[in-house]
């Protein structure tokens, strides 16, 4: 039978990504190659988180269509944003003088964006579909400002709190409610005694940008839970987690913001860039996103098992690249080829004293990495299958 004591723990797709899984010759993924065409990501994996625009990515590759299997395969998530993307953030203003006084404007008026194209497209893709249906655990966190506090939606909780099993949709909005580019999202929950739970939310990022401890927080959790049932006090086995985390990329070798500059801003400058940034934002989501590499960087070399983290991120991008926002064709197609690139570059390793990401010496490229990864993940797909197997005829 298969014992939860001696998995591997395949625990997670980080919280910001868009595209993660290296294509072969022909242009088909390498789990696909491996184990079939039918062969999906909600397949391998014991928890996938996202916040943001990683938590509408982890739920499509999670939320089941109407033959109970993953609404989109990974390769399909490239074409999505390309199609929506200039849908989602429209071009009105330009990206000139006007554009970028019309940012400003909308910037003290209200929302740059009216999030109706998103929010329409969402509810469109999810319908009615609750958390607790996904194809396998997610982990989505928000932020309540009327709590002042994180809120996280989990699978994991949802099977025992009713009030948090929420419609996909709604955390979807809610997660991916950027301050100053989108609307505060509100809905509401029941549950079957008639208790009702209000929420009020904003991006997850202002949480946890990346969600990697968070997600291997809650497999613990689940880990420990099923484990008592061998022992009263069974300690997780970090060393056998294979961790996968995809980063958005980030501006840090642009080095838009000093010291000097900074020591003079008022409260909207802190907000608001003449280059179009957002430097609070910018820092809050960054500084988050780093700690949490760094820690977790630190637990698995201490665990000897440094192969089995593997972090994707680009922190060279500049200009039109960088943005949040800016969905032109050519800007689209560039992010792609940046992400083209990305696999081909060295496995690299966040560098603590400056920030900076660094290839790790005999770490190979990335590609390389995910060959292995995908090996990792067949290997103990099918060990559990068969496992399975022998326990039923046993």
């Amino acid at each position: 039978m298969s014992d939860v004591r001696n998995d591997v723990r395949r625990a997670k797709l980080d919280a910001e990504i868009v595209g993660f899984m290296a294509p072969d010759r022909e242009g088909v993924g390498l789990l696909q190659e491996l184990d079939g065409e039918e062969a999906r990501l909600a397949d391998y994996f014991d928890v996938i988180a996202g916040t943001s625009t990683g938590g509408l990515v982890t739920t499509m590759l999670t939320a089941p269509n109407k033959s109970n299997r993953p609404m989109y395969s990974a390769k399909d998530i490239n074409d999505f944003y390309l199609k929506h993307s200039p849908k989602i953030f429209p071009q009105e203003g330009g990206l000139g003088l006007f554009g970028l006084a019309r940012s400003f404007f909308s910037a003290i008026s209200g929302p740059k964006y009216d999030g109706k194209y998103l929010h329409s497209l969402v509810k469109d893709i999810l319908g009615d579909t609750k958390l607790h249906q996904t194809l396998t655990n997610v982990v989505i966190p928000t932020f309540d400002i009327k709590l002042l506090q994180p809120t996280i939606f989990s699978s994991f909780e949802a099977k025992t709190t009713p009030l948090k099993d929420a419609n996909l949709s709604d955390i979807c909005i809610g997660t991916s409610a950027a301050p100053t580019y989108f609307p505060a999202h509100y809905f509401e929950t029941n549950d079957s005694n008639g208790n009702t739970r209000s929420f009020n939310l904003i991006d997850g990022g202002l949480a946890a940008n990346n969600p990697t401890l968070l997600a291997m927080n809650f497999v613990s959790k689940d880990i420990f839970l099923e484990s008592q049932d061998y022992f009263p006090i069974n300690p997780v086995e970090y060393s056998k987690f294979l961790v996968l985390s995809v980063g958005t990329g980030s501006t840090k070798a642009e080095e838009n913001y000093n010291a000097k500059d900074a020591a003079k801003w008022g409260g909207l400058r802190w907000l608001y860039n003449i280059n179009g940034g957002t430097p609070i934002l910018d820092i809050y989501s960054q500084a988050s996103a780093d700690m949490v590499d760094i820690m977790t960087c630190i637990l698995f070399k201490t665990l000897h098992s440094k192969h089995n983290y593997l972090r994707i991120q680009d922190d060279t991008l500049m200009g039109s690249t960088s943005s949040v926002d800016i969905s032109t064709t050519e800007n689209l197609e560039e992010l792609v080829k940046i992400g083209e690139n990305l696999i081909k570059k060295n496995v690299s390793r966040v560098n603590i004293e400056t920030g900076i990401y660094e290839p790790v010496k005999g770490g190979g490229t990335n590609e390389e990495a995910l060959i292995h990864f995908a090996n990792l993940l067949s290997e103990e797909r099918k060990r559990r299958i068969n496992g399975t197997k022998m326990a039923g005829a046993a």
